[in-house]
């Protein structure tokens, strides 16, 4: 049984960090995806692929799966610079605005 230690990145749905603080441990899949013939889903008689665990460090999750005897990869996050930028939105509307406010 093999799992990845990740620390999810924002989707691209998302405009702000929800849900991208916490340490997730995936177990890979251990057989392919088919196709079911009646109703044509995909599906896997891999159970494992369904269950994420949370963690709230890379620690916790690493010793989780010593513990349980687990090999596991972790994949370091990528760092973000944030997009913030002096007075943001609120100076469209400031009271000491030298010139005309434009669009």
């Amino acid at each position: 049984m093999r799992a990845r230690i990740y620390k999810p990145a924002k989707t691209a749905m998302q405009s702000g960090t929800a849900k991208t603080h916490q340490w997730v441990l995936d177990f890979a899949p251990e057989s392919p995806r088919g196709i079911d013939p009646l109703m044509g889903w995909t599906s896997s008689p891999d159970t494992q692929s369904q269950v994420r665990l949370r963690f709230e460090t890379q620690e916790e999750a690493e010793d989780y799966a010593r513990e349980h005897g687990i090999d596991y990869v972790v994949m370091q996050p990528h760092g973000r610079k944030p997009n913030v930028r002096p007075r943001g939105y609120g100076e469209n509307f400031a009271t000491e605005r030298r010139g005309a406010w434009t669009h």
